[in-house]
């Protein structure tokens, strides 16, 4: 779908590497990296997200050479080091995709969209999508400045004043009420931008509506990672808690040529695995929604009934319906308490009364009714219904 080619990255890097392309200054870099020495005293770390390894691979093994855009996607660990609590995992999964080559605001909108499509593909409905530009390196001095006077003139903490002078963005980022409170007068990017940043924004937004995905405009967001200009977005499921956020992403100028390669621009996202599904939990729980993990649950009365529902089950699974069977010798009783326990919409009823006659017993579990429907149509049938 839309031209992504998948690519495996490693789970380690060198440690420079984030250093270089995620921001010496960022939380990641500074405090929830996991990294060691090899035997070559090499100091290496377990990938705390996928875009630096994605854009290392691009530049070592030329993927940047063919046609642009470079489209490329990947999944698979993560690893932060930080307290484990709801949503907030030292292992965590993370799927995402990366656009290289192109700074072309249509080829925002639909890195955003595609974003937005995943987590509709899934059922997720209770999220909102917030987005903002990061303005780039015409407009973005000249507004640091202009907000570090006004931190720098407000009672901060040791700490935090040191997070000033070094990224005086991430301040804004700080969740803390009494820093919130203190910044909520600050100079904001999007007042900022240059007119090139802000038409390009426009052009983001405007395509975003023409496609019909909702979003927020967002001022005061800044995402975690230094490596964003313009375009930047997040969505977020207040189902969560404190832990929010789901996913998100944003374009990223300078990368590339920040670790070596050539000055080519990219845009992508990381969409959190481990929370979407917290996400669509919570909303199962809200709105008593369903909750099945098979459609269709074979129910064999017999040692031939067996062989029979076995073959059923492998149909409905190359046609793409989920379907689980009763294994053992269970009776009836006990292998329709196990069509319950996987939450099935349909069990299939199979002993030798049904084989002689040529049927199988479909029992729709919801409405509590049961047909008898011939063997050799019955995968059809059961296509259609869940279609």
């Amino acid at each position: 779908m839309a031209g992504y080619e998948y690519i495996e990255l490693p789970i380690f890097e060198e440690t420079a590497l984030f250093a270089r392309g995620v921001g010496e200054s960022t939380d990641v870099v500074s405090k929830e990296m996991y990294t060691f020495q090899d035997r070559g005293e090499r100091s290496v770390t377990l990938r705390p997200e996928g875009t630096a390894g994605v854009m290392r691979a691009v530049i070592e093994h030329g993927l940047d050479r063919g046609q642009l855009p470079t489209k490329l996607m990947y999944a698979g660990p993560c690893f932060r080091y930080e307290r484990p609590q709801a949503g907030r995992y030292r292992q965590l999964q993370q799927m995402g995709v990366e656009a290289i080559g192109v700074d072309d605001p249509a080829l925002d909108a639909e890195v955003v969209a595609l974003a937005d499509r995943c987590y509709k593909s899934v059922g997720l409905t209770g999220y909102r999508l917030e987005i903002t530009s990061l303005g780039d390196s015409t407009c973005r001095p000249a507004y640091r400045q202009k907000l570090q006077e006004f931190l720098f003139a407000l009672p901060l903490d040791e700490e935090t004043r040191r997070r000033a002078e070094i990224n005086p963005l991430r301040v804004l980022d700080d969740k803390r009420p009494e820093v919130q409170d203190m910044t909520a007068d600050a100079p904001l990017m999007l007042d900022h931008l240059s007119p090139e940043t802000q038409e390009h924004f426009e052009t983001v937004t405007g395509l975003l509506d023409d496609m019909g995905v909702a979003y927020v405009i967002n001022p005061r967001m800044v995402r975690g990672l230094d490596y964003y200009t313009k375009t930047c977005f997040e969505f977020v499921h207040d189902g969560l808690g404190a832990q929010s956020g789901i996913g998100g992403g944003g374009r990223y100028d300078g990368l590339m040529a920040q670790l070596g390669g050539q000055e080519l621009s990219g845009i992508g996202f990381g969409l959190g695995i481990d929370r979407t599904l917290l996400a669509l939990q919570a909303e199962q729980a809200e709105t008593g929604g369903d909750t099945r993990r098979v459609d269709v649950f074979g129910v064999p009365m017999g040692s031939a009934a067996k062989r029979a529902i076995a073959v059923l089950i492998n149909q409905l699974r190359s046609n793409g319906v989920s379907s689980d069977m009763s294994y053992g010798d269970r009776g009836l009783k006990g292998a329709m308490k196990g069509a319950d326990r996987a939450h099935a919409r349909f069990a299939l009823i199979l002993g030798d009364r049904e084989l002689e006659n040529g049927t199988i017993a479909v029992k729709d579990l919801a409405a509590q009714t049961q047909t008898d429907i011939d063997l050799a149509a019955v995968v059809q049938y059961l296509v259609d219904e869940l279609g």
